[in-house]
């Protein structure tokens, strides 16, 4: 079962498009959309676990220009709490 993370991402300043149509291409990640908030978009990431989780989100989502900070939340029922 593969594990499911929301990314909350804060870019810098005007970079919110770009980093947008870059995120959508990074392998693993199912959906991204921009939102309004405290962030400027959300990532639905799928992984096989939570070490590929980490790869996928400091080796490929911070290295996207623009992207500033992330918060990663685990889906607790993609691990199977019920």
């Amino acid at each position: 079962m593969a594990t499911r993370s929301f990314v909350l991402i804060e870019t810098s300043i005007g970079k919110s498009r770009a980093a947008l149509d870059a995120l959508r291409k990074v392998n693993g990640v199912a959906a991204a959309d921009a939102v309004t908030g405290p962030y400027d978009i959300i990532c639905v990431l799928e992984a096989r676990d939570l070490n590929a989780v980490g790869d996928v989100v400091s080796g490929q989502i911070h290295r996207v220009p623009g992207v500033s900070r992330t918060v990663t939340c685990v889906a607790m029922d993609a691990m199977g709490y019920r």
